[in-house]
């Protein structure tokens, strides 16, 4: 009977629902850390990577609970479909997936971000050597090194 299940599709629920305040937060630093990115603030950078690393640690913990539950209910997927209540944690499930994907993508955005600053850094400094030496070609032509004292020490 399905119904002896509702203990243990309640207990999913309530790890999605803590899972999905997690994903909630993990979302809203993803949104910070592509503004950080683009903005190229490298304080808040390292703030919310340690932010993200403590949501993802709970994250992982609570997953990990979950896993049997999980399991055993997808045992019984097909006789749970009727019951509200596991219809509603599905809907649950689609949320924190359709979250997850979000997330990635917007990683995916900031990662590209960080990429390309990283390509814009390394043309600068590249631009900059050219620069530099030139400058000093330049300089070696404009101010050559004085040779007057050689005169005075060769007669003296």
């Amino acid at each position: 009977m399905a119904d002896d299940c509702l203990p243990l599709i309640a207990e999913y629920r309530a790890g999605l629902d803590a899972e999905l305040a997690l994903l909630r937060q993990l979302d809203s630093l993803s949104v910070r850390q592509h503004e950080a990115t683009t903005t190229g603030d490298h304080a808040a950078l390292r703030m919310i990577h340690d932010a993200r690393d403590r949501v993802m640690c709970t994250l992982v913990s609570v997953e990990h609970d979950l896993r049997s539950v999980r399991a055993r209910l997808a045992e019984r997927r097909d006789e749970l479909l009727s019951l509200p209540a596991f219809q509603s944690v599905a809907s649950l499930h689609r949320e924190a997936a359709d979250m997850v994907s979000r997330i990635i993508a917007s990683d995916q955005e900031s990662l590209r971000a960080l990429q390309e600053a990283e390509q814009a850094r390394r043309a600068a400094a590249s631009a900059m050597e050219r620069g530099g030496t030139t400058l000093q070609a330049y300089r070696r032509v404009v101010a050559p090194p004085a040779s007057g004292a050689a005169l005075v020490d060769r007669r003296g």
